[in-house]
């Protein structure tokens, strides 16, 4: 098939490396413009965009897709298909509807729960069991459009980026299987209970509350690993926690248990499993209080 590539983030490469290995047509990857980063301010290409590249594939990265100069370079691509891995950009009708089977999304959650910006995390943090990916049919609405393939794999124990992995892994397969045979696959409405919206991750939601219940602690440490990373203050350092284990204990919530690091909480404990301070790698709480002073607390 002609096929539109439209992604943006390293979850979408195994999707776009999937599609080429089969042999599929790729005519254009639309990525996300550059953007200025590190301290140098530099600009930097998405992963797709340098993978593309590298793959000898033309790429476009318009910052919007309203323009209908913009629309139209879109549709004179004459694609069969636009497939769509974590695109970061509102795709408007005219674009939905240029290939000749419209815009096919990877969607990080079993639809119809957690349509929305942040699957992964919103389903770690519920703590999900039944997790997965949905192949959808793009429509106008908010993840919205009906199903066309859905895997499932398990969420339990896993942090944010093992399952974003996962996800991106049997998503990029199921893509391939559907770009194989279209026809296999008829579209499924979404059904129309169990809908729930998985909202942008904010900062704040980072920080650690150590008044709450161990295991919905535990699932926000994994539910930001590794990145923005759940957080807590010791010794007036902004110390990451990037694994944990609940544990038995009790006391006053933040109040250290042991040498361990375990910490108390508003009901059980918490022990570090990985732990990473300001400017420094991610070490084991043994490494970090070999130069770091046993607080009483933490915060």
């Amino acid at each position: 098939m002609r096929i539109i590539f439209m992604g943006s983030p390293d979850f979408a490469l195994p999707t776009l490396d999937a599609l080429v290995a089969a042999g599929h047509e790729l005519v254009c990857a639309y990525t996300q413009p550059p953007r200025a980063a590190g301290r140098g301010k530099g600009e930097r290409r998405t992963a797709v965009h340098e993978r593309a590249e590298a793959l000898g594939i033309m790429v476009r990265h318009p910052a919007t897709l309203r323009d209908p100069a913009e629309q139209a370079a879109f549709a004179a691509l004459d694609a069969d298909v636009a497939v769509v891995a974590a695109y970061g950009l509102i795709l408007p009708e005219a674009v939905l509807a240029a290939p000749r089977l419209g815009c096919v999304n990877v969607h990080g959650s079993l639809l119809p729960r957690w349509r929305g910006a942040a699957p992964v995390q919103r389903a770690i943090l519920a703590g999900d069991d039944r997790v997965g990916v949905t192949i959808m049919q793009m429509e106008k609405g908010l993840d919205t459009g009906p199903m066309l393939i859905e895997r499932e794999t398990l969420g339990h124990g896993v942090d944010a980026g093992q399952l974003t992995d996962e996800i991106a892994r049997i998503g990029a397969a199921a893509m391939v299987e559907w770009c194989a045979n279209p026809a296999a696959y008829p579209p499924r409405p979404q059904p129309a209970e169990g809908i729930t919206y998985a909202a942008k991750i904010d900062k704040a939601e980072a920080r650690i509350d150590w008044s709450r219940d161990a295991v919905a602690i535990e699932r926000q440490v994994r539910a930001f690993a590794p990145s923005p990373g759940a957080w807590f203050e010791a010794n007036g350092e902004r110390i990451k926690l990037l694994g944990a284990e609940v544990v038995a204990g009790e006391a006053e919530p933040g109040t250290v248990l042991d040498e361990q690091l375990t910490i108390a909480c508003g009901s059980g404990a918490i022990r570090p499993l990985r732990v990473q301070r300001a400017g420094r790698g991610a070490m084991s709480p043994a490494e970090l209080l070999r130069g770091f002073s046993l607080p009483m607390s933490v915060e």
